[in-house]
């Protein structure tokens, strides 16, 4: 298994999310901060979207407007640049807890994810449901029994949705078709003791994971296999690969200790390391 050591890209932040490499700057949410920030190449961080109800999962439509995770109010926004957030979907009555993250496919439906239960609150946990979101508006369930479902990608060109379930340890496989609906839910990786957060895949349809409970990055194959794995301090949060060639991959992590995150340390930070496999399609 190689390894690598990780490069300082930006930090003072308090709680990154969900990163994602688009027209030249790395894009991300602050969750604790309520922010959107978009950074240059060189790690210069701009604010522009303010979320009350804290952003969470972001990625673009085929249009270029963004789609921003409201988590506590549970609402999908959409942003165009020069313009002002708008509801683009209200899952209050769909989802069972503040929503996630999600991925979108080539036809610009977009499958999300819930907490499922008050997580905050310290609810017991439960299960909950991935819905699809239409570009009309339809909003359906596709898949239950999730057990609380965090990144997710769409790979093989549209045909296969994977989801991180976090506290399973696990990342699950459906077959997407036509309709967009989901079915031969499968396994793709245990991790074991491992908590997966965020992932990206790469063009040979591997998956990087932010590994939240251990500070690692890892790559992991079809049926379980990790070739590469980073290790950070802290807690490991999301990923995602870019820069010019799409060979960068920007890990997002909290440098310190859960009591460190409930005091509103601005200890979160990126990270950065070259890779030998770009970014997929």
């Amino acid at each position: 298994m190689a390894t690598q050591k990780p490069t300082l890209f930006a930090d003072n932040f308090m709680f990154l999310e969900a990163p994602k490499w688009r027209d030249d700057r790395l894009w991300v949410s602050d969750v604790f901060d309520h922010k959107v920030c978009a950074l240059s190449a060189e790690g210069h961080p701009k604010t522009f979207l303010y979320v009350p109800n804290r952003p969470s999962g972001l990625g673009f439509l085929s249009d270029g407007s963004l789609i921003v995770v409201s988590a506590k109010d549970r609402k999908l926004l959409r942003y165009f640049p020069g313009s002002q957030l708008v509801d683009y979907a209200d899952l209050s009555k769909h989802a069972t807890g503040w929503l996630n993250d999600f991925a979108i496919d080539e036809h610009d439906r977009i499958y999300v994810g819930n907490f499922g239960y008050d997580f905050a609150g310290g609810e017991e946990r439960k299960t909950t449901s991935l819905h699809r979101v239409d570009p009309d508006g339809t909003i359906e369930e596709v898949a239950d029994e999730v057990d609380f479902p965090n990144g997710s990608v769409v790979i093989d060109n549209g045909r296969t949705l994977l989801v991180a379930e976090t506290w399973a340890g696990r990342l699950t496989a459906f077959n997407i078709n036509e309709a967009g609906r989901l079915s031969n839910r499968r396994l793709f990786a245990d991790l074991g003791k491992r908590q997966p957060d965020g992932i990206c895949a790469d063009a040979e349809g591997a998956i990087w994971a932010g590994v939240y409970n251990t500070g690692e990055f890892v790559r992991v194959l079809d049926g379980g296999k990790i070739t590469d794995a980073v290790q950070l301090e802290g807690f490991g949060i999301s990923c995602t690969l870019g820069g010019n060639s799409g060979r960068t991959l920007f890990m997002t992590a909290f440098i310190g200790t859960e009591g460190d995150m409930a005091a509103g340390k601005r200890n979160s930070a990126i990270f950065t390391i070259d890779v030998e496999v770009p970014a997929g399609a």
